[in-house]
């Protein structure tokens, strides 16, 4: 018969484990609308897709700077600074596809 019991722990969500999967999500979704507005304009981008997209560039720096930070902490737990972590690296990911597209897709 098992027993039960309870653990209690100060641990807690880092916020900027937090602030990391935020900027993870705006980064996705700043660079998923620059590519849907791009599309509909015909492929003929302005100036402003681009400043949209170096600034998703800027929060996903700051998300995996963030995330890779909160990691090495003690007594935290790590579900935000994972899921920021993956998020940002996966706008990363998406950044390499449309600059692969722009540079070798005709």
């Amino acid at each position: 018969m098992l027993k039960k019991s309870y653990m209690f722990t100060n641990r807690n969500h880092p916020l900027k484990g937090i602030m990391a999967t935020i900027l993870g999500i705006l980064s996705i979704v700043t660079l998923t609308i620059t590519i849907y507005l791009s599309y509909m304009g015909g492929g003929v981008s302005s100036a402003r897709y681009g400043a949209a997209a170096l600034l998703a560039v800027i929060f996903m720096i700051i998300g995996i700077g963030l995330s890779a930070y909160c990691l090495i902490e003690k007594d935290n737990f790590k579900l935000f600074p994972i899921l920021g972590l993956i998020l940002n690296i996966a706008a990363a990911a998406i950044l390499s596809l449309i600059l692969y597209a722009g540079a070798y897709v005709s």
